[in-house]
């Protein structure tokens, strides 16, 4: 049986806000450059793919800069939202992200930093299709 996340009151605040920001990378109201994305990710941030695979800030940097953007994105649905403090000023948010008949479970750890947010780490985990 899956846990029950929930996301304590005193955090709902910071939910908000990082909510707002995911999917990452995908948010044109917090940045489209590179410069933006390299603002954005911590200097030691690294992401596992859907694909299990692990990529680097600087690849990810790199992939990001020469994105084409997918029409397809105005139409994703992001649902559960959860919230956890794990430590000062750095939380992991969860949620969950349909991209049409793509579903898969994203975790990313934000560290409030200079007075922004900047994401630590990310991982994507596609859901088995019953």
């Amino acid at each position: 049986m899956e846990p029950e996340p929930t996301t304590a009151p005193e955090l709902l605040g910071v939910l908000d806000e990082l909510r707002r920001r995911e999917p990452i990378f995908h948010c044109p109201e917090f940045g489209s450059t590179r410069a933006d994305y390299e603002r954005m990710a911590s200097a030691d941030f690294w992401e596992i793919g859907a694909s299990g695979q692990r990529y680097s800030r600087a690849h990810v940097l790199d992939v990001l800069e020469h994105r084409t953007p997918d029409p397809a994105e105005h139409t994703w649905i992001t649902r559960d939202f959860h919230c956890r403090e794990l430590g000062p000023d750095t939380y992991l948010l969860t949620y969950t992200l349909e991209q049409g008949e793509r579903v898969s479970r994203r975790s990313t750890i934000w560290r409030h930093h200079g007075g922004g947010w900047q994401i630590v780490f990310h991982q994507g985990t596609l859901v088995a299709t019953p």
